[in-house]
């Protein structure tokens, strides 16, 4: 690790994976500086190195699919932007339905991403098979699908932003956790680091699995909890594959790269909490393994070629916590996002960003504020639709 140059800074983001530094890309270009981006593992050694790359805008909640096609935009735009390729295609996601209640529901996430100016559409088994045709259809009675939805390779996205920040004069530094927020008067003042001391003005928590942990260093307890996800990647195979599928009963998704590998996930209900490490476990290795040779026949005998798992950053609505902490002055989150950080990251770190710059983010903080779980009053429907 090389240490901060610096001992103050006007902001420290807590967390250099995609939502840390796409934050501090879009405060470095507005001028507000100096920044720190601090992580404690490496680039990419958190959830936006462990992701399977779905970027989709089918969701249940109105705020959400706004997010949702701000960030898609961008996600074509990102070429251009940044100079990387970071081989975005949009060749849909195919959500199944096993029963008639699984249909119902997504029939009714549908009407709302139709309404909200997506073309999304219900698609019966015979669609299906024109859509997915190595599907074995046989219990599969229906879905959704929409064809603008599609997948991006994460590691050259975390490369470009790594590289756009530092030539805007950000410090990124890997290997320096943050121990502790100072606070004077209900006022961030500075961060305890492994490496010292460090003044700030302002805290941004893009610390993913671990942002209940930093929100509890300053302080702030927050009921985001961080629940860990299996994935896999088999060896290639000749292209046959286009959306990105996912099954509405166990979470089962996955879709095929450009070179070929299938890579996907399927729920299982791990254990909250971070302890565990972020291995994979042989129950997962032979459920997933059933799951796709049952939905895909052909890709029986197929070699996994690796194995791993990441943190989902869970909230009790499935929705992100963005904004400063009503408790805490100059304490900004940018977290909560479950297993969809990497799909939202456009359009949530530039709110991020506003919300430092004390600037209006077009949020409604009843559904994204952090403010939002400390009352006794209603809250808002909750964000269901967290597969794939």
């Amino acid at each position: 690790m090389t240490p901060p140059t610096r001992t103050g800074y006007r902001t420290v983001v807590v967390g250099a994976g995609i939502i840390g530094l796409f934050t501090a890309y879009h405060l470095a270009r507005a001028g507000h500086g100096p920044i720190l981006v601090a992580d404690r593992g490496f680039l990419s050694s958190g959830a936006s190195g462990r992701n399977g790359g779905g970027v989709r805008q089918q969701w249940e909640t109105p705020a959400t699919i706004a997010l949702a096609r701000e960030s898609v935009a961008a996600w074509r735009r990102f070429g251009g932007d940044f100079g990387y390729n970071v081989w975005f295609r949009q060749s849909g996601y195919l959500f199944l339905a096993e029963s008639d209640g699984e249909l119902d529901r997504l029939r009714a996430v549908q009407r709302t991403v139709a309404d909200n100016g997506l073309p999304a559409r219900v698609v019966g088994p015979a669609e299906i098979a024109r859509i997915a045709p190595a599907l074995d259809l046989g219990r599969i009675v229906g879905g959704t699908f929409l064809g603008s939805d599609g997948t991006l390779y994460p590691f050259p996205a975390i490369w470009a932003l790594y590289e756009a920040t530092r030539s805007l004069g950000v410090e990124v530094v890997n290997g320096l956790e943050v121990t502790g927020v100072r606070v004077r008067e209900g006022h961030v003042v500075g961060v305890g680091t492994s490496a010292g001391e460090l003044a700030c003005e302002s805290v941004v928590n893009a610390a993913g699995g671990w942002s209940a942990e930093l929100a509890g260093r300053a302080g702030l307890p927050v009921e985001n909890r961080p629940t860990r996800h299996e994935i896999l990647a088999t060896e290639p195979l000749k292209p046959f594959l286009d959306p990105m599928v996912v099954r509405s009963s166990d979470g089962l998704y996955f879709s095929q790269t450009m070179r070929g590998e299938i890579v996907g996930g399927l729920t299982l209900p791990h254990r909250s909490g971070v302890s565990s490490g972020m291995r994979t476990s042989p129950e997962f290795l032979t459920r997933m393994a059933r799951a796709l040779v049952a939905l895909v026949p052909r890709l029986r005998g197929t070699g996994v070629l690796r194995a791993w798992s990441g943190f989902y950053d869970d909230t009790p609505d499935g929705l992100p916590v963005l904004g400063e902490d009503p408790r805490l002055r100059g304490f900004f989150h940018a977290d909560g996002l479950g297993g969809h950080g990497f799909m939202l990251a456009p359009a949530v770190s530039r709110r991020a960003a506003l919300a430092v710059m004390g600037q209006a983010t077009g949020l409604d903080p009843g559904l994204f504020g952090a403010g939002r779980f400390l009352g006794a009053g209603p809250r808002a429907a909750p964000e269901r639709l967290q597969l794939g």
